[in-house]
């Protein structure tokens, strides 16, 4: 254990972060995963899903030391490969969308031979960042232009979000907003930032007219629920989520300052997605106030890490990595948590290492190895320049050494010589008689 430990390179504070967040998931999912178990006239045993998130964390982590291993300006090319693989993946989902659990689920696949679902935005929005942060970076020296830009970075980032926006708007938005983020850190110009930004909410508005002209398109058979979902935050009427938010607020509610203890949620058997998107909910009716700000305190610390880590990167592409995918990350916890309080409208957002979910713990630690990866690489670089810095210092005591001593021979020298000199003086001899 000893030895593994000091394997893991990098960060180790983000390590940690990661660590506790993880350990803590298994009291939640554990708890919350008894109205699962009784579906499909199931016994309530959570046992089995408190193994299967066990096995989702520990391949998880086996997944961020891989990827951590990799040296991070491989993602350069590994992007440019995979974006057209991506693309593929989406529109097969947009086709071959499925229900689970009695939940839209057109934004998943199933994996053939292997019986598990995965969410391909999820890997679109890894993807995509490490595309645009390659691209910024490789234009940091010369200001690119708005033509060259449309073509090479923001057509791909469109046909993307096209893909996911139909069955996905909240991801779709996350991912576009992040994406202009990461375009200012990288000091695309402000102006052409502005002409995306309303091409963007253009194309948003396209997309909700041609879903009123054809309502019945299964193309756009998502659009309903979005505005539904909006009309009823503004104006608190009862709608399809309304039962789901009603329940999280009587959860946070019965939680008071210290909870109802660990396993002693009630809201758990009538709330539905307990265990994922309204995890949060759980862990305030059982840890109270107190844990729910815990968790919230730690996500913040999570974010000030990786600002840290952005700013200590010495390349671009470094910092554009860690804002890419680790901002994005703490921002969906907020969303998540948001949501579950009322702050947001229902959006689907998973908490981070938390909910349970093999696909999306997944692709957090691939992100977070990607994370982990550059601030390894910045330690390797201050190791060298140490080591830099004490060859030089070792070499110049040696010269140092060697001055020294030819001085002493020097002045050894000029003593032999002038003792020699003295004895074979003539007027030594008289001087002597």
């Amino acid at each position: 254990m000893k030895e593994l430990i000091n394997n893991l390179k990098g960060d180790r504070v983000i390590w940690s972060f990661v660590a506790l967040l993880a350990l803590f998931s298994f009291m939640p999912v554990f708890s919350a995963s008894s109205n699962l178990a009784y579906m499909n006239h199931g016994t309530g045993n959570t046992m089995s899903f408190l193994l299967k998130h066990l096995a989702h964390i520990f391949i998880g982590f086996i997944i961020i030391y891989w990827v951590h291993k990799v040296p991070f300006h491989y993602y350069k090319g590994i992007s440019k490969i995979l974006l057209p693989i991506v693309w593929l993946l989406l529109a097969y989902t947009m086709v071959k969308g499925t229900v689970i659990a009695g939940a839209n689920a057109s934004r998943w696949i199933q994996v053939p031979f292997i019986g598990i679902t995965f969410q391909t935005s999820t890997l679109a929005s890894i993807v995509l960042m490490l595309y645009v942060a390659r691209y910024l970076s490789k234009k940091q020296e010369d200001e690119p232009t708005f033509q060259a830009s449309l073509l090479e970075l923001w057509l791909p980032v469109f046909v993307t979000l096209m893909f996911i926006l139909p069955s996905n708007f909240s991801t779709a938005a996350l991912i576009f907003s992040m994406v202009l983020m990461l375009a200012f850190v990288g000091k695309y110009p402000l102006k052409y930032i502005g002409f995306i930004i309303g091409a963007g909410i253009a194309g948003l508005v396209l997309f909700v007219l041609l879903a009123k002209s054809f309502p019945d398109s299964h193309f756009f058979s998502r659009v309903d629920t979005w505005t539904s979902r909006i009309e009823n935050f503004k104006t608190n009427k009862p709608g399809e989520d309304d039962y789901q938010i009603e329940k999280a607020k009587i959860a946070i509610a019965s939680g008071g300052i210290y909870g109802l203890g660990p396993g002693k949620s009630v809201q758990k058997h009538f709330l539905p997605q307990s265990s994922s998107d309204f995890i949060y909910a759980i862990i305030v009716e059982e840890w109270g106030l107190v844990g729910g700000l815990g968790v919230l305190f730690l996500y913040l610390l999570l974010f000030f890490r990786f600002i840290v880590a952005a700013h200590k990167s010495n390349s671009l592409f470094g910092k554009l990595l860690v804002v890419g995918l680790g901002f994005p990350m703490i921002f969906q916890a907020m969303i998540n948590m948001a949501v579950a309080v009322e702050l947001l409208p229902v959006t689907g957002q998973t908490l981070p290492l938390i909910s349970s979910g093999g696909s999306s713990i997944w692709m957090t630690c691939i992100a977070l190895g990607i994370i982990i990866n550059v601030t390894k690489k910045d330690e390797e670089i201050a190791e060298e320049i140490q080591e830099k810095a004490i060859r030089e210092a070792a070499l110049q005591k040696l010269i140092d050494k060697e001055l020294e001593l030819e001085r002493e021979e020097d002045l050894n020298g000029d003593e032999n010589y002038s003792i020699q000199d003295n004895a074979n003086n003539p007027m030594n001899a008289v001087l002597n008689k």
